[in-house]
């Protein structure tokens, strides 16, 4: 049986779209899983387009995600002499034939194929130049193409996905497989590659789709073995256009950037477009090598829920350890301007893996507070901010809430009889807290929330917050002295 070879084959013409990263993942997984092989190759044939740092970015990307490749990577722009070869070879059996015309004659010749409400394509008239003709151009010193004779046939080909497809080469344009600056296009250097490359299965994103017919026509005009297709669903948006920047972030780093972790990454991209037949939901890298297969892709397009990442981003996060997600927002507060002027600010990676339990060290404790409540790890510094800061720059206006009938003087009057209380009290357990508030809220003849959202508002200057038991518990007696007692100051 042959080995299982797949590729990922990325231009390196900016970021990687989060469309790339998904055919990035379901070609490692597909090679993983059938004990194969996963190959990366550059395809820099394009030098018009090519940016400075992208294959960096690209490698990097791919490497933070854990999709190691097992060959390359191999750049097109270093095999240019082989395609020259096997173009040539096509050329001297009629297989491909050189094109002379200017770029105003293709302009001219589509203008008129529109008016005429034709579909665009090439006319074939260098096709049927004189030999004569054809050496006074070269002797000339005209600049050319190097088209694909496209067979005026049916073409029937099976797609792993899609399966049975159908198509005839009077609809297809003979497409150019060398440049007139002697590049070769994706379309010829594609199918080389893959063929020397020994490429058994090509998993590609359903936009491939009409160019796989042409693709297929220079493998039998090589007389090759095509591989494998499968082409993949497009992403959407939630109004089911095709995913684009236009809508949201579409490049897999911007999602780094904005504090997901790869692990969620990798299980929610993977969801897009697959499923594993069950009502399971939570894959690890290695999971999903076990259970992928091609039968399980769908072919409809695959809607890119932003909800349902962050839902599934909050899952990862939550069942890290304290200490794991104490040193992700650690470093994150580092970028912060605040930070440096609190007590943590010397807060080390190390000095966590000393005390690594929250009862013993109070940064792993804030940590242990904010983690239900987080969907990324970008949140992470503006929620823990309210237990590291000295001193808080109350907003006064948060301590009246019209909704539960709280003003200036209730607001108050709840703190100024909380405060005793709370000071009076040994144990800050949330359940001793709870007991000691409920205490002053009979006593006061009030509702609950009267007396705990100024005590929230105290603690936290915020609108959205922990609860107020827990932050009384997590902050402890003296910081809710202090802040109960400033609170009160302003507001008197």
């Amino acid at each position: 049986m042959t080995q299982v070879r797949t590729r990922f084959a990325p231009s390196p013409t900016g970021y990687l779209h989060v469309g790339g990263l998904r055919t990035a993942l379901y070609a490692y997984l597909f090679a993983k899983h059938s004990k194969g092989t996963f190959i990366l190759r550059i395809e820099d044939t394009d030098q018009k387009r090519y940016v400075e740092g992208a294959v960096e970015n690209l490698m990097e990307t791919l490497t933070y995600f854990n999709l190691t490749w097992d060959e390359g990577p191999f750049f097109q722009s270093k095999r240019t002499e082989i395609y020259k070869r096997y173009a040539d070879q096509l050329l001297e059996e009629s297989k491909a034939y050189r094109c002379f015309c200017t770029s105003e004659t293709l302009d001219k010749m589509r203008e008129q194929q529109a008016k005429m409400k034709l579909s665009p394509k090439y006319d074939r008239r260098c096709l049927n130049l004189t030999e004569k003709e054809k050496e006074a151009l070269l002797e000339q010193k005209k600049p050319y193409v190097i088209r694909q004779l496209i067979p005026q046939e049916t073409l029937e080909f099976h797609d792993e996905i899609r399966g049975s497809m159908s198509f005839h080469g009077k609809d297809l344009d003979d497409q150019v497989l060398v440049k007139s600056d002697g590049f070769p296009t994706y379309h010829l250097a594609n199918v080389v590659d893959d063929h020397e490359m020994e490429i058994t299965h090509v998993i590609r994103g359903e936009e491939w789709l009409p160019s796989t017919p042409k693709h297929i026509w220079l493998y039998q005009a090589f007389n090759w073995t095509p591989p494998v297709f499968a082409h993949l669903p497009l992403l959407l948006n939630p109004d089911k256009t095709k995913l684009s920047k236009r809508q949201g972030d579409v490049a897999a780093e911007d999602y780094i950037k904005k504090g997901y972790l790869k692990e969620a990454m990798i299980n929610f991209i993977a969801f897009l477009g697959w499923n594993p037949g069950t009502e399971e939901e939570m894959f690890s890298l290695p999971e999903l090598i076990e259970r992928f297969t091609l039968d399980r892709v769908q072919k409809a397009g695959a809607v890119f829920n932003i909800e349902k990442l962050d839902w599934l981003n909050g899952y990862y996060i939550r069942n890290l350890s304290t200490l794991d997600l104490s040193k992700l927002i650690l470093e994150r507060l580092k970028h912060t301007k605040w930070f440096s002027k609190t007590a943590f600010a010397t807060q080390t990676e190390e000095d966590l893996e000393k005390d690594e339990t929250p009862e013993s060290n109070n940064f792993l404790k804030y940590v242990h507070c904010i983690q239900t409540r987080m969907k990324t790890l970008n949140d992470g510094p503006e929620m823990i901010k309210l237990f590291l800061l000295d001193d808080l720059d109350y907003n006064l206006e948060l301590f009246e809430h019209h909704k539960m009938k709280i003003d200036h003087a209730t607001a108050i009057l709840a703190l100024e009889n909380s405060l005793p209380a709370l000071e009076d009290l040994d144990d800050y357990s949330e359940e001793s807290v709870k007991e000691c508030l409920l205490k002053v809220i009979e006593k006061l003849g009030v509702k609950n929330g009267q007396v705990l959202w100024p005590i929230r508002v105290a603690l936290s200057n915020e609108e959205f917050s922990p609860g107020t038991f827990e932050l009384v518990h997590f902050l402890g007696k003296e910081t809710v002295k202090k802040r109960l007692k400033k609170a009160i100051d302003k507001l008197t």
